[in-house]
């Protein structure tokens, strides 16, 4: 029996492999080509220290000089020392240069279909089936796609889970002038091939210990129907899943269907959509997302909010959680995007 792992870096980049039934994770990584960094593999130097973004395991030896009690409880390890006991994903805090993972895979996928959805956006779906192995990425990452006949990459979160067929879907926000989006409009025809380059991001779902709030700024939705997908999958997570959707105007709307089918699939899962500028045709909720946080559950709730938008939504988010103070026990993960549509994370 062996256990999935992925190992995420500073540099935005992920590698997965197997890890044997109770192999040590460092010896797992060496005899995959990852060589982090080590020195005396006997817990005690904290030379190979990640942490543990989700998944069960053990630790053989940790001296109390080298990660404390709170470095513990808040999940980081020692490569040398852990066992997994389930697929697992790990976070290093230095650039996968340092070990020699490359992490990224150049990729060619088909177009099978493009759809327009709203207005202002179209869903890609590409089939990677050619690909000689599944593709592995962690929800809410994203992929670089090259522009056919251009010389121009453009950034997007994948729309959906791994699967293992390897059929992605990516959300595009149609821009006036964009590359992507003339390319989209004009000369993207079934049959067509498109090169990628994946996976990528540190914008990803964290082992779910309490609330999950996520809050989707425009196209930054589809980091969370990748997210949303894999929780559809397993049930849920044990935990309320809370989504607050955004957009400038009520055209720019989309997925809606298939948002409203999580309620159905995922257990404590309830969404809230926003719409900036009002307009006679749209009767819901209106303003900025963090006018119609819902402060009672938040302030009752320990929670993970997950930010992906526009710099100044994901700013003013940043701003309201300082300001307000809901609860003491939070975590923010954010992911920026500019209307180029290259990509900016942090976490």
């Amino acid at each position: 029996m062996s256990h999935k792992v992925a190992f995420s870096f500073a540099d935005g980049k992920t590698v997965f492999f197997d890890v044997r039934t109770s192999e040590l994770l460092l010896d797992a990584a060496l005899r995959n080509g990852v060589n982090i960094p080590l020195d005396c593999r006997e817990g005690v130097c904290g030379t190979c220290q990640g942490r543990c973004e989700s998944g069960s395991y053990t630790q053989d030896y940790v001296d109390e000089e080298t990660l404390s009690a709170d470095d513990l409880a808040a999940r980081k390890i020692l490569s040398c020392q852990t066992r997994v006991q389930s697929d697992a994903s790990f976070y290093f805090d230095f650039d996968s240069s340092l070990c020699s993972a490359g992490g990224t895979t150049s990729i060619t996928g088909k177009v099978t279909a493009v759809k327009q959805i709203s207005e202002t956006t179209a869903i890609l779906h590409l089939d990677a089936s050619a690909h000689p192995r599944r593709l592995d990425f962690l929800p809410g990452q994203y992929a670089r796609l090259h522009v056919p006949a251009a010389d121009a990459w453009r950034s997007y979160s994948f729309a959906n889970r791994p699967n293992d067929s390897n059929q992605l879907q990516f959300l595009i926000r149609l821009l006036p002038d964009g590359a992507m989006s003339k390319y989209m409009r004009e000369r993207c025809r079934p049959g067509q091939t498109i090169e990628f380059e994946a996976p990528l991001g540190t914008f990803y779902l964290r082992e779910v210990e309490r609330a999950v709030v996520m809050v989707a700024g425009g196209t930054g939705l589809s980091a969370f129907l990748g997210m949303l997908d894999d929780l559809a999958h397993k049930g849920g997570c044990g935990k309320p899943v809370r989504l607050y959707y955004g957009v400038t105007n009520a055209r720019d709307l989309c997925e809606l269907e298939r948002l409203k089918s999580y309620e159905e699939r995922i257990a404590d899962f309830a969404c809230e959509i926003v719409v900036m500028n009002p307009a006679q045709e749209w009767q819901g909720k209106i303003g900025l997302i963090p006018e119609h946080f819902d402060r009672a559950f938040l302030e009752a709730n320990p929670f993970d909010m997950y930010v992906c938008g526009p710099p100044p939504m994901v700013e003013a988010i940043k701003t309201w959680l300082a300001n307000e103070r809901v609860h003491d026990h939070h975590r923010l993960c954010y992911e920026k995007f500019a209307d180029s549509n290259s990509t900016q994370s942090a976490s």
